[in-house]
């Protein structure tokens, strides 16, 4: 029995995902955020931990979190507390980390996604706020720590503002895992916290991951180092099958922290865990309990954006849309509102056309585009003005689609480029019923072929009649013409 198959065995994943917040400051002091740079230019005493110094809370992490809480349908604590979570690591300069321990900011909330057509609730534990910590750079014998030659610190990133959410060990599969981390990330895009690059590491997802028979307790398995939702997906999945493997051969899983290898395609061991670190939380001295006034959780709440699974559920009940095209639409929220902006500016065209310009035509350029989906360059009426001249038979579908192109590049409106390159379609009869008359002329045998009942020479007909209109005829026109002609 192939070990990824065996019945009797269940995978149980959890987890923990890390999220940079978009604020203009760190957490506890007020030196801009941002990715890259110069190393070491974004810092002060405060976030380098000079003696002496005492941090300031953000208020805008504050509010961002809160609103994490609130869409992942969290209670919201009325007195939530910072800790120091102690621990000895070059990358966090203060030897202590400013955290959330027994009192977050969220607790119980939960989750849904789909795969394949079904629905999992996965529960959130809890979300909590802290700080980011340094980065450290390994230099020599490929940039990995165990076998480099010596190593730097980067403090720009210590001190951003983090959210940290964990799940509870719901996950049944790596496909699973990839849908929560998806949805989760498009949620986290629709409030506009966080800029998710998980490529910048503003985003950062770490799983526990066992394999055991029904009813018993599986040696956990933290796999780090997954740098996109392809990378979660697989890194589990080879985990998966790495333990079911293992166990099935009569071996034992051994506890341990792992990192994925995205180029190997596989995890490698880092150390073995036997029992968790103690980190000596005790209560941050220097910052008071957050106690949200009831007035401004109320005015948060009605703030809250409608979210992804909100807007694909709309989508399909009140548009008639397919679940993969409302899936499309709400994947970004830009897209969405391109969607939604377009359709109301439609004059022809209904939801389903401009839809499947979006999902088809629109996809497969901004495809080439970076941060395409996120920011489309281009806008609702223009988008509209498109797909309403192919609606009203002034476009074919292959001229829109080279107009699109070129609105894409330019900006400019669809009519304004059609009509300056002379891109239309010729939709009068009187004009194609000359192109057709020459055509037919020009091929008696194929005309009678066609009286005679045989079909295959239609397509020729209607290539050559289009290479006669330079391709502006309109097929539907043309086709009927022809068949009238025969008939």
């Amino acid at each position: 029995m192939n070990p990824t198959e065996a019945p009797d065995l269940v995978t149980t994943i959890g987890l923990e995902v890390h999220v940079e917040l978009k604020t203009n400051t760190k957490m506890f002091c007020g030196c801009p955020v941002g990715f890259g740079g110069e190393p070491n230019s974004r810092v002060c005493p405060v976030c380098l931990g000079h003696p002496g110094t005492l941090p300031t809370m953000n208020e805008k992490a504050v509010e961002y979190t809160t609103k994490i809480a609130m869409a992942l349908g969290c209670d919201i604590a009325p007195r939530s507390v910072f800790h120091r979570k102690n621990y000895f690591y070059p990358d966090m300069p203060k030897n202590y980390q400013i955290s959330q321990y027994d009192l977050p900011v969220g607790e119980r909330g939960s989750l849904e996604v789909e795969v394949d057509g079904e629905f999992y609730t996965v529960g959130i534990t809890r979300a909590h706020l802290e700080e980011d910590t340094g980065k450290s750079l390994h230099i020599g014998g490929g940039g990995r720590i165990h076998d480099a030659d010596y190593s730097l610190e980067d403090f720009n990133r210590a001190g951003t503002p983090l959210v940290e959410i964990v799940s509870e060990p719901d996950i049944t599969s790596p496909a699973v895992a990839r849908a929560y981390a998806t949805e989760l990330r498009s949620i986290l895009e629709y409030l506009g916290v966080s800029d998710v690059r998980m490529e910048e590491g503003s985003m950062r997802v770490d799983a526990n991951i066992s394999v055991a028979p029904p009813g018993e307790r599986g040696k956990k398995v933290e796999v780090k180092n997954m740098n996109s939702l392809r990378s979660v997906f697989r890194a589990l999945e080879y985990e998966e099958k790495r333990q079911r493997e293992v166990l099935r051969s009569g071996g034992s899983v051994t506890q341990s922290t792992r990192h994925w290898d995205e180029k190997a395609g596989r995890t490698q061991e880092l150390r073995t865990k036997e029992e968790a670190f103690d980190y000596r939380y005790f209560p941050e001295p220097d910052l008071v309990p957050l106690e949200p006034a009831v007035e401004w959780l109320r005015q948060l709440r009605e703030e809250q954006p409608e979210l992804p699974i909100e807007r694909a559920k709309r989508y399909q009940r009140d548009l008639g849309l397919s679940s993969y095209d409302a899936g499309v639409l709400r994947s970004t929220k830009a897209l969405g509102d391109l969607f939604e902006q377009a359709l109301a500016a439609a004059k022809k065209a209904d939801a389903k056309q401009v839809s499947n310009w979006v999902t088809n035509d629109l996809m497969s350029l901004l495809a080439a585009v970076p941060e395409g989906t996120k920011n489309p360059p281009l806008t609702g009426s223009n988008l509209a003005e498109l797909v309403d001249m192919v609606a009203g038979g002034d476009l074919s579908k292959s001229q829109a689609q080279q107009v699109l192109q070129k609105t894409l590049e330019t900006g400019r409106r669809p009519r304004e480029i059609a009509d300056e390159s002379g891109i239309k379609q010729v939709s009068d009869e009187g004009a194609l019923e000359a192109a057709i008359d020459a055509v037919l002329a020009a091929n008696p045998d194929v005309a009678e072929r066609l009286r005679s009942g045989d079909n295959k020479p239609f397509g020729f007909l209607m290539g050559e009649v289009m290479k006669a209109t330079k391709g502006q005829g309109n097929p539907k026109v043309v086709s009927g013409l022809i068949r009238k002609k025969i008939s």
